[in-house]
């Protein structure tokens, strides 16, 4: 029996998706009864679905009976300053009750879902490996920095018998709700959204990614964490090639440092009179401006007959059936 937090959101369907393919038992934790309209329903009706969440140790200590292994996929991403306190708490609280309820459960395997955001980016960019050492920068973001202290909650559970593994995925792509998380881009590009950047991410196929997941739960390594991410783009390859798979316009106006810092001041004064969450903000540029290469090289070693979804194809999959969605209903 596998116990999946985050079942319900982008990544966490997915994996969800992929256990259940391959003729596991699943368990998931949901805070409501909204389940993703992405993921076919034959496959969310096998699935044993328990209500609560991370901060509810009782809810978790029910979702544990009879588990054999957890995925740990629950997390909140946010970049908005009002989201804070509720991030720290699911991020780094979540994860130590999870953790925690692990050990007492006697749990055989636990694998964590992270970011190579845990991983730190610099001023300078440059290349980033799971050797790189955590440093303390204004360019990291305080979702960053919850998943690094999240992490040290898995190492902790690890230096007390818990046989764990770290997966650091790039910028997650793929089919999903398109009103949140990284679909989003898609939405903004459908929108004719003219403005690019000029920084350069990592991105990775959402199946992908649960594959990964779902190999390294399989195997014997412990106590490792792994890069997961596919190629290495320039936002602005990216923005182009999502408005071709839309057939819309491509982005044609570069943001500078200074119009970003105008966009993210204009962003926060119209959430301030609207209520609504703004789309842009200081900690996004950051990211947005950033040009850091995360290498997967360590896990393409370990697993070299697997192979990543190239960017071009997730893109081009993901447009068609946005598209085949026709038209995805704006909020």
């Amino acid at each position: 029996m596998i116990l999946v937090t985050g079942g319900t959101g982008f990544l966490g369907s997915y994996i969800i998706k992929h256990l259940v393919e391959k003729g596991y038992a699943v368990r998931a934790i949901r805070r409501n009864n909204k389940l993703p309209f992405y993921i076919p329903k034959e496959i969310l009706d096998k699935v044993d679905w328990i209500e609560g969440d991370v901060l509810d140790v009782v809810a978790l200590q029910d979702a544990m009976e009879g588990v054999d292994i957890i995925i740990h996929a629950a997390a909140i991403i946010s970049f908005v300053k009002k989201d804070r306190k509720s991030m720290y708490q699911v991020n780094v609280e979540g994860t130590a009750n999870v953790v925690n309820m692990a050990l007492e459960k006697n749990i055989k395997r636990f694998i964590y879902i992270s970011s190579v955001a845990a991983l730190g980016r610099t001023k300078t960019g440059g290349q980033v490996n799971e050797e790189t050492k955590w440093e303390d920068s204004t360019v990291n973001t305080h979702y960053a920095k919850s998943k690094h202290k999240a992490e040290l909650e898995v190492w902790r559970g690890a230096s007390e018998g818990l046989s764990i593994v770290i997966l650091n995925p790039g910028t997650i792509l793929g089919y999903g709700d398109w009103n949140s998380s990284s679909c989003i881009i898609f939405k903004n590009i459908y929108d004719e959204f003219k403005w690019y950047i000029s920084g350069i991410n990592s991105f990775v196929d959402v199946e992908d990614v649960a594959r990964v997941t779902v190999l390294l739960m399989e195997s014997d390594i412990t106590e490792q964490r792994f890069i997961v991410t596919g190629d290495t783009w320039p936002f602005k390859k990216l923005m182009d090639c999502v408005a071709d798979g839309f057939g819309k316009k491509h982005p044609s106006r570069k943001t500078t440092p200074l119009l970003m810092s105008i966009a993210w001041r204009m962003e926060k004064l119209k959430s301030f009179f609207t209520g609504k969450k703004p789309l842009f903000t200081k900690e996004s540029a950051k990211v947005a401006q950033s040009k850091t290469y995360f290498q997967n090289d360590k896990f393409l070693k370990t697993f070299p007959g697997f192979s990543f979804m190239p960017l071009e194809k997730t893109v081009k999959n993901a447009c068609e059936k946005y598209l085949a969605a026709i038209q995805p209903v704006h909020p």
